[in-house]
């Protein structure tokens, strides 16, 4: 697929900010909103706003990249696993450079784990020991530090791997909560720009209780090199999840893992419509915020719980408008059934 180049400007400019991705030509022939992404009685009037581009677009009129299932491994994590000290969890992550389609026509260079943006989500229980087989098939040096607490020796600043060469990480997981990984090589902001990040979930001794688990990356790219991001997005494409709502029931708990990967803008944030939840800030604690918006610097993260009061489909975004007009926005769908 042939690259796009797009300025952040030029994918803000006029009407329809949310489809700066598509040809303008293409605009008016936007398919009306139908499957899964059908509105419900009452939006069903506002299918010539959504090819205008308006905020509440939902469905196949969304012009974003990928299939239903592109990003469900990225979106679910694996499973908790019971408390078990000295058991070894092992990994393989290796960094390919990798040409991704992060807005609907809209490539991007980047330098990925495993050939994602983000990389793939890892998950450990406190105490386990986690062993993180790296290899660099990429073209440039790189590591992978960790968030939480672990050896001198194990912390990727110093552990450079050159390309063709191999290092193993090798520590106990801990503390619980919500970590993250990213490389630590200069230039720093270069290499988690380019995509070299991903989400680390550290289970507590005691089980958290029952819920549906999902992880959603906070993350922006700079597309015409100009230090300014054009296309936000959480979990690599940007309006993903509004094209392909995140369907989940009304009786059971979303436990959502946050984290914001976001480089050249100061924070990042997450708000939801028509709920509130509790936030756990690193989710090391059982204390909580209720609320439903929640801010994050670069490399902070999360843990969300939503109970459900209502179905329906309920909007969620970053609380930065520009972000949310260029990619990072998307829709809970809220069954009974």
């Amino acid at each position: 697929m042939a690259s796009r180049r797009f300025t952040r400007r030029q994918a803000l400019i006029g009407a329809a900010p949310v489809l700066a991705a598509l040809p303008m030509a293409g605009l008016a022939a936007a398919p009306a909103v139908t499957g899964p992404g059908t509105p419900p009685p009452g939006l069903a009037s506002r299918d010539a706003h959504a090819a205008l581009g308006h905020a509440a677009m939902i469905g196949e009129a969304v012009p974003a990249p990928g299939g239903p299932d592109d990003l469900d491994a990225l979106l679910r994590p694996p499973p908790a696993l019971p408390h078990r000290p000295g058991r070894v969890r092992r990994y393989s992550l290796t960094a390919l450079d990798r040409e991704i389609e992060v807005a609907k026509g809209v490539t991007f260079p980047a330098w990925t784990y495993n050939g994602t943006v983000p990389g793939p989500v890892l998950r450990a229980t406190e105490d386990d020991v986690l062993e993180v087989v790296f290899a660099n098939g990429g073209s440039h040096p790189h590591t992978i530090h960790f968030h939480g607490i672990h050896p001198a020796d194990m912390d990727g600043v110093f552990e450079i791997v050159e390309p063709g060469g191999a290092f193993t990480y090798r520590f106990p997981a801990r503390p619980y909560g919500m970590q993250l990984y990213h490389c630590h090589a200069a230039p720093l902001k270069k290499h988690i720009h380019k995509g070299l990040y991903g989400a680390f979930i550290i289970d507590p001794p005691k089980p958290r209780r029952p819920a549906r688990e999902i992880v959603l990356v906070m993350n922006g790219y700079d597309t015409d090199g100009d230090g300014e991001n054009n296309f936000y997005s959480v979990n690599g494409r940007a309006f993903y999840y509004a094209r392909y709502p995140i369907r989940v029931r009304r009786s059971e708990t979303l436990r959502i893992y946050l984290a914001n990967l976001t480089e050249f803008d100061l924070i990042n944030s997450f708000h939801l419509h028509g709920e509130f939840f509790r936030y756990y800030r690193t989710g090391s604690t059982d204390q909580f915020d209720y609320t439903d918006t929640v801010m994050q610097c670069q490399g902070e993260r999360g843990i969300i719980e939503i109970d459900w009061h209502n179905a329906g489909r309920f909007m969620f975004h970053a609380h930065q408008s520009e972000f949310t007009e260029l990619g990072w926005m998307g829709f809970f769908d809220v069954v009974d059934a």
